[in-house]
Formats: structure tokens, sequence, C-alpha cells
């Protein structure tokens, strides 16, 4: 595979979506699926029938959130996002920490959805009668089985990703049909035909439990819609910058509908204690209250669907933030590295690909799968809504003049964003102190408080580290004025490292 090297002929990628695209990738990364399937059963454990409800009010914020994206997107389409944005809005070691979180809670969530791929395999292979291979006996609930399985498939999925944005966006797009085609069969036929009745309390809040449960439910609802951002990273690939900010609000709203309909079909067909005590096999399980085989197996096809393609929509993103850190001299040249016959950073996602397989590797010593899940999403929470944060207020700083010049605009571009920013940032700061809090000692378990503040806190911590290194060691301009390369004026990229 010839490449270009970096400093020599100036990185470029080839612009190739439209809207569509940008949407499939947005909504493969989002992983409706995978999120209802799973997502809804851990968050059902904290909020208990209140998923409607929780799912409506994490929208709130996320939604003056996506704003913030839409609208920076228009005066600064690149590939780096929240990474540029804020570098040059309020600092630029906040802009690479933003730029450092979201690659490493990326590969956490490939880690994560790595397993949760194997698992669905696993099940279906119960599913259809193969219970035991070469004397092992299968268990979709193993994840060392989960993982090893699923490594196969990302390693699978990270080859298509290098051989063109544009093949993988089409993969993604008939996954997505068949996802959304039984999705809303099943669950619609589930509001109408579920045994326990409908009742205005699950749209509550007021009725959560408690206040820690009110801020881990709104975390776990966030991580939910983690993703819909993808759409901006791919923003120097489409035709019109204007597509990808289309294509996030589309992905967006869409996530929203299907949410709720999989709360609402969830709590009509599933008791509370049978929605928070399946974990990882909570779809398979609603498909068989649901239907009798082989139907029944469809949710759980079109979840094994859904974390295929969001391995591969996790992969794409990340390797584009990363080529803009590169060519910024944040990070290393290798990065940056474009392929000339496919137009794609690839070296860039190989790695990422070999990344997500060693951390996946080394989840291992958490023996469960659901245990798994829950240290990683409650990980992964904390970062993005500090990344999500920092990225409004981002945008509130850089239109603050339009607060004099037109107050309706004024209120869309720094009103709403930092008021999502103050929610976000809150939760995450009260979920953090309700972890510290909650024990006095540290073990690696899903449910020691300690443990679960500790992977956060080192995700940020290693990013100021990083960040140290590539001010002082690789001498990045970026550190001087927290602006980004300008995608679309290359020979700024003519500096060597």
């Amino acid at each position: 595979m010839t490449e270009k090297p970096y400093g020599v002929d100036p990185p470029a990628l080839r612009k190739s979506l439209g809207v569509v695209d940008g949407v499939a990738i947005a909504a493969s990364s989002t992983a409706a699926t995978t999120s209802i399937g799973i997502g809804l059963g851990v968050t059902a454990g904290v909020v208990g029938l209140h998923l409607p409800a929780i799912m409506l009010l994490a929208f709130l914020p996320i939604l003056g959130i996506a704003g913030a994206y839409t609208r920076l997107n228009r005066v600064e389409p690149n590939a780096g996002n929240g990474y540029v944005w804020v570098g040059r809005s309020l600092n630029p070691w906040l802009g690479f920490l933003v730029g450092w979180v979201s690659i490493v809670a990326t590969v956490a969530f490939l880690a994560y959805t790595t397993a949760v791929t194997g698992s669905a395999m696993l099940q279906l292979a119960g599913q259809a009668g193969v219970h035991e291979v070469a004397g092992l006996t299968l268990d979709p609930g193993s994840t060392a089985q989960t993982t090893a399985v699923g490594i196969g498939v990302l390693v699978a999925v990270t080859f298509t990703a290098v051989t063109g944005i544009r093949t993988a966006a089409r993969l993604q797009s008939g996954l997505l049909v068949f996802e959304y085609v039984v999705l809303l069969g099943f669950c619609g036929y589930g509001i109408f035909t579920g045994p326990h009745p409908f009742s205005l309390s699950w749209f509550d809040p007021f009725a959560i439990p408690s206040a820690s449960a009110l801020a881990q439910g709104l975390l776990l609802s966030v991580f939910c819609y983690w993703g819909f951002e993808a759409a901006f990273t791919v923003n120097e690939e489409v035709r019109d910058p204007k597509d990808a900010s289309r294509a996030g609000i589309i992905t967006l709203v869409t996530m929203l509908g299907l949410f709720l309909l999989g709360s609402l079909a969830f709590q009509r067909v599933l008791s509370e204690k049978e929605l928070a005590g399946h974990g990882a096999e909570g779809l398979a399980f609603f498909g068989e209250r649901v239907a009798s085989q082989p139907l029944a197996a469809l949710p759980l096809v079109a979840l094994m669907f859904s974390a295929v393609a969001s391995l591969q929509a996790g992969v794409i993103p990340t390797a584009r933030g990363m080529f803009a850190m590169s060519r910024d001299r944040t990070l290393g040249p290798v990065w940056s590295r474009v392929s000339a016959r496919y137009g794609t950073p690839a070296a860039g996602t190989l790695l990422i690909g070999a990344l997500a397989t060693g951390v996946a590797a080394l989840a291992l010593v958490i023996p469960r799968l659901a245990d798994m899940i829950m240290a990683t999403v409650n990980a992964v929470g904390i970062v993005v809504s500090l990344s999500y944060a920092l990225t409004a207020l981002a945008a509130a700083v850089r239109f603050r003049a339009l607060l004099r010049e037109d107050w309706r605009q004024g209120i869309r571009a720094v009103v709403l964003p930092s008021l999502s920013a103050a929610a976000l940032l809150g939760l995450g700061g009260y979920l953090a102190w309700s972890f510290y809090t909650s024990t006095d000692h540290l073990e690696l378990s899903a449910d020691n408080g300690w443990f679960l503040l500790l992977t956060p806190t080192l995700m940020v911590v290693s990013g100021f580290l990083a960040a140290a290194w590539a001010k002082w060691v690789r001498k990045s301009p970026y550190f001087r004025t927290g602006r980004g390369t300008d995608a679309d004026a290359p020979q700024l990229l003519a500096a060597p490292h």
C-alpha cells in the first residue's frame, strides 16, 4: 500500500460522502439496537420503570450540544471538530483533552462492543442448537469467549474501514435498514400486546428513587446518545459540510424516537426484575417473550448487526480525529498518513483496531460480561459528558457577540449550549463524587466506586500528560494559538516534524 509521507505531500481525505452516508455512519456509531438491547436493561437497574422519562430528560442537554456542533461546523468544518473548536475558543490544553478523551473513550467502547458482538454471536449459536465446540461449552456471558469471537469481527471490520469510507457507509446502511425494520416491528408489536399496563408514571422523572439514581441514569442515557457527532468527524469527506450537520441532527432525532419506542415496548412486555436482570441478553429475552422461534431470533440478529456496524463506525471517526491531531503535530506522523489507493488514514485505522484489540484483551480481568459493560459505560459516560460540555462552552464563547446583535440567535447559540454544558458538568461531577464516597477501598469490581472513578480519572490525567509531550517535545504550534490546520488550506501542513 503506497502512502503519502507526511510533510512532503500534504495529507487530504477524499470527498465522497453525502448526507445519507453521514447518517449511516453516525447512526451506526450511536448503535440504537445495541443501546436498546443492552443499555435499557442497565439503565432500568438504576432508575426502575422510568426509562421513557430518563431518555427524554437526557435528550434535552444533548440537543443543546448538537446545536453547538452544528453551528461550529458551519464556520469551521474540521475532522478534529471538538479538539479544534475548544482549542481555539477556550484553551489549547482543553482542546487537546477533548480530542484525547474522545480517542480513549472510543477505544474503551470498541473493547466493550467487541464483547457484545461476541455475546450476540454465541447467543445465536445457542439458539441454532450449537452449545459446544471442540469440547468447550459456549457461554454468551463469558467475557473470555465473547471477547475472542468479537476480536475476530473487529479485525474484519477494521480492514473494511481501511478500504474506503464510502464502502463502509454502504455496508452500514444495509445493516441499519435490517435493524430498524426489526426494531420497529418487534417494539411496535410489544407496545400493543404487552401484558403490563401503560402508566404515565413512566414519564415522571420525580418518581426516580434518588438523586444519585437520577444522575447515574442520565449519564447512562447520555452514553446511549453518544455517537451522533460521528457525522462531524467525516465533515472533510462530505461534498458539502452542511451535510455533516444535517446528518448529526437527523441521527439524534431518530435515536430519540427509537429509544422511546424501545423503552415503552420493554416496559409493556417485561417486568422491572426481568428488565434489570438480563443484561447483555435483554433483547434476546424480549424477542422470546414477543414471538416464538425462528422469529424470536430476529432481534438477536439485529443486535449482532448493530454491534458489527458499531465496531466499524467506532474505528472510522477515531482515526479521523487522530488524523486531524497528527497534522497539527500533537500526535505522531503515522496517524496522518493517507493511503494513495483508498484516500483514507489507513495506517491510523489499523492501529486503532490494534489498540482496541489490546484493551479488549485487558478487559478479561473482569470475568463477567455484565460487569464489564457497567464499568465501561460509567467510565465513558463521565468523559463523554466532559467532552460535550467543553465543546458547548466553546460554541458559547465563540458566538457570544450574537447576544448583542440578535437575542434570538444568541439564545440558541450561547444560552442553550451553556445550559447544556452546565447540566452535563453537574451530572458528571455529582456522579464522580458519589463514586468517591460510596466506598473506602479499591477493588477490580464493577460495583466498586473507586474503580469506577479510577478509569475516567486515568483517561483525563493521561490526556494532560500527552498534551505536555505534544507541547514541549513535539513542539506543536497548536499550543501557541489553539488553531487546527485548515482542512481547505493544505499549504499549512508543509512544515515537517
